[in-house]
């Protein structure tokens, strides 16, 4: 069996699909198959109580655990005391509220350090932070959110309300909308029919129209700009980042305040943030040609650029 890979596509030629040798069964028949496997309703039931959990701030008591499940009040404690047992929540003596425990903070670092892209990527990321004096984000796209997976502060700055594991919208952060800007037509139009775009203050921009118009600017200036759509005060800006195949990998952002993040220091940050996402890519080549025979690697593995080739290929 082989599995048919798009290949790069090559100034002035089609891109021609490669065939590589693959074991492993047809995508539609192992999804036929995952279909008619029974999900285990109990640990569906904790991993929404766990979501619920980290929803909030100051924890949860039982009955407004059951009711948000909607499971008997007996269920939810009994899930819950295996939870508490495992080390997965934890549970106030003086309010009796549950609450996620760090030790989900923990499994969590540890799926993320396993990310290719964020291992190479993080040293960029705290170059672009001492530089610019911003909180640095990174992010992939992931069933059309934006999912933080690294995070970098500047030394002395108040720390922003974002975390490594945190689902950003894509229609109203700098991530998301480098992000959705480079997304295939056909899922950016899928994304703007069937998602409610939530607004969050006046400045949410939740007109599709309006959306598509912004993703235009953005293929051509070669950077997105959440203008305190997300949050007042706030201002970020964000860029693509490509792998070494010149497919989209994530995205990267600074953020800070609207008084730091002026009009004045607009283009300035978004050059910073274009060098950045071409040294990781340069990275992710880097260790591409290391992993491979040299005498295997692609000659046209240079370095990609982050502006109009990869906007003309989103359209």
């Amino acid at each position: 069996m082989a599995n048919w890979v798009a290949a790069r596509p090559v100034e002035g030629k089609p891109a021609v699909a490669e065939r590589q040798p693959d074991d492993r069964k047809p995508a539609a028949i192992e999804a036929q198959e995952d279909m008619r496997t029974r999900s285990v309703p109990v640990l569906t039931r904790a991993l929404a109580i766990l979501e619920v959990l980290a929803a909030t701030r100051n924890g949860l008591a039982l009955p407004e655990i059951a009711r948000r499940i909607n499971i008997a009040k007996s269920s939810a404690h009994s899930i819950l005391l295996t939870l508490l047992r495992q080390g997965y929540v934890s549970r106030s003596p003086r309010t009796r509220r549950f609450a996620c425990s760090s030790k989900l903070l923990w499994l969590a670092n540890q799926a993320l350090e396993g990310l290719r892209l964020r291992e190479l990527a993080v040293p960029f990321l705290r170059q672009l932070s001492l530089s610019t004096g911003l909180t640095v984000h990174l992010a992939i796209l992931e069933n059309l959110e934006a999912i933080l997976i690294a995070k970098v502060d500047p030394p002395g700055a108040p720390p922003l309300s974002t975390w490594p594991g945190r689902r950003m919208e894509l229609h109203c952060t700098a991530v998301g909308k480098a992000l959705m800007a480079h997304i295939p037509n056909e899922e950016l139009h899928h994304l703007l029919k069937t998602r409610v775009l939530a607004r969050h203050n006046d400045n949410t921009i939740t007109s599709p129209r309006r959306l598509l118009e912004v993703v235009e600017k953005i293929r051509a200036e070669g950077y997105a700009l959440s203008d305190e759509e997300n949050e007042v005060g706030y201002r970020c800006l964000g860029v693509p980042v490509f792998d070494e195949r010149g497919r989209l990998a994530g995205a990267i952002s600074v953020a800070g305040s609207v008084t730091y993040v002026n009009n004045e220091k607009i283009k300035f940050l978004a050059a910073q943030l274009k060098r950045a996402a071409e040294a990781i890519t340069g990275a992710l080549i880097g260790e591409e040609r290391r992993s491979s025979d040299t005498s295997k690697c692609a000659p046209g593995h240079v370095r990609v650029e982050t502006t109009s080739k990869h906007a003309r290929a989103a359209r």
